[in-house]
């Protein structure tokens, strides 16, 4: 479905307002719409920008499952940077996953679930970006030739040295409030910066949505 509350004329894919009825929110950072995984929703749109915004390049990470068996050229390329539209990703954080961690995972059914063909095996990766270009993830898995099946974002670095917002406890369709801890450390990303405190590096666009008015989340 589309990472927004009001559907398209014409579309086949729903919206979020089949299963959140909490008004005026909006997602931080979307994703396709034949993806999955986490969403921050928000009213506040100083951190909707806050976490958008390519300057302060949040780590976002990634479950995805590919077609092939994963080569050891592919994940350093994948590390390194590839080249989409003519120009190259940022560097990223990579990792293929051992069977064991994704059975651990109990991950749900995909609904519709992924097409599978019986002679060709699959590869699941841990792919962390700083950006997120039209349908990146995917575009850099077929550039090291290795199709997207299957696509989760788990999870979401608030930068600040503490575990990031996961997926944790949640199923698919099930959305929850932030906690207080959560809220606080969202808070804490709209404070003004210390003076001589560092910049951050530059990431490129994570995503996008229309801007709220105060904090919330699922």
């Amino acid at each position: 479905m589309l990472s927004q509350f009001t559907p398209e004329q014409g579309s086949r894919w729903g919206c979020l307002a089949a299963f959140i009825t909490t008004p005026g929110v909006y997602a931080a950072g979307r994703l396709d719409a034949d993806s999955e995984g986490l969403l921050l929703l928000t009213d506040q749109g100083r951190l909707q920008q806050r976490l958008t915004d390519p300057a302060w390049g949040h780590w976002r990470r990634y479950w995805v499952q590919v077609e092939g068996l994963l080569t050891a050229a592919a994940l350093a390329q994948l590390h390194s940077g590839v080249l989409i539209q003519g120009k190259a990703t940022l560097p990223a954080r990579v990792r293929q996953l051992s069977p064991d961690e994704v059975q651990a995972a109990q991950l749900a059914e995909r609904d519709p679930p992924i097409r599978h063909r019986l002679n060709v095996p699959t590869s699941w990766l841990e792919l962390e970006l700083r950006e997120g270009r039209n349908r990146q993830v995917r575009r850099m898995t077929a550039a090291v030739g290795f199709p997207t099946l299957r696509l989760l974002r788990v999870a979401m670095d608030l930068m600040d040295g503490q575990p990031p917002l996961s997926l944790e406890g949640l199923n698919p369709g099930q959305w929850r409030s932030v906690s207080a801890v959560e809220a606080q450390r969202l808070g804490n990303l709209l404070r003004p910066k210390a003076p001589g405190a560092r910049s951050p590096g530059r990431g490129g666009r994570a995503g996008g949505g229309k801007s709220g008015r105060a904090g919330a989340g699922g």
